[in-house]
């Protein structure tokens, strides 16, 4: 990469979770410039989500290890056996961590889960997804993990190398790049749009990654939500404005950005 090159990884989050979600992903990759899709095996739409990226084996897609169901509405179980890393009603915990906003529910970090049972649904949803869809280059992880604790991040970092999905970019100097600022979720999709402009009119040279989560705004993601996060559908419909809007586009072929995948950093890393 030349000095003044531009690289930008957009990385659309949690395709599976709902319908809207699942056209959304599709319409940022195929009208927009979102490169790579993180895949939810738990998630309830995962069948769809699967069937639309069978018709788009050019669109990188990743396992999103998801071992939280954060919704109050909404909730997914493992797909595999594994009982420690589940609630009383076989739902996944809604956090990994102690939430201010659900001060008396159990999260994750200090249930009696188990390093073998968390192997064994990591190794269940990787499986799951390959299955699918053969050409999953990489593994992400939904609301984060629990990073600083060694057994989780331990077994989570051996089944990615193992199964070859192991990529970090941050490694390979790609920094987050916070399109819609530091408040995202207070912008109207309006708002969304011509914030994106103008940071990206901006972008220095270097290596960024872009991470959000476009889903339409329609009946069923005003249903979702939790504390904390009431307006799901409207944000989320300003990532679809954004990520399509065809000024955005424009800047990014003025500039000359050169819109990444993670299977693209992958080839480099060989």
């Amino acid at each position: 990469m030349t000095q003044e090159a531009i690289s930008l990884l957009v990385r659309a989050d949690d395709i599976g979770f709902a319908h809207a979600a699942n056209q959304a992903c599709l319409d940022v990759f195929t009208r927009g410039i979102c490169r790579s899709v993180e895949l939810m095996a738990p998630g309830p739409w995962f069948a769809e989500a699967v069937r639309l990226l069978k018709a788009q084996p050019q669109y990188d897609v990743g396992v999103h290890l998801t071992l939280t169901s954060e919704w109050d509405h909404l909730k997914w179980r493992p797909v595999s056996t594994a009982r420690s890393i589940v609630n009383d009603d076989g739902y996944f915990f809604r956090m990994f961590r102690k939430s201010d906003h659900y001060p008396d529910e159990i999260t994750f970090e200090v249930s009696e889960w188990t390093p073998a049972d968390l192997e064994q649904e990591v190794r269940a949803q990787i499986e799951l997804v390959r299955k699918h869809i053969p050409w999953v280059s990489h593994l992400t992880t939904h609301m984060g993990g629990l990073r600083d604790h060694p057994d989780f991040q331990g077994v989570v970092d051996r089944l990615a190398a193992e199964y070859g999905l192991a990529v970090d970019v941050r490694a390979h100097g790609f920094e987050r790049f916070r399109g819609f600022g530091e408040n995202s979720q207070s912008l109207s999709p309006d708002e969304k749009v011509a914030t994106l402009r103008q940071n990206l009119a901006q972008l220095p040279p270097g290596k960024w990654i872009f991470v959000d989560h476009p889903a339409y705004d329609t009946a069923e993601t005003r249903a979702i939500h939790h504390i904390g996060y009431e307006g799901v559908a409207v944000d989320r419909q300003g990532v679809v404005d954004a990520w399509t809007d065809a000024e955005v586009k424009a800047i990014i072929a003025h500039r000359g950005i050169q819109l990444v995948s993670y299977a693209d950093v992958k080839r480099e890393q060989r």
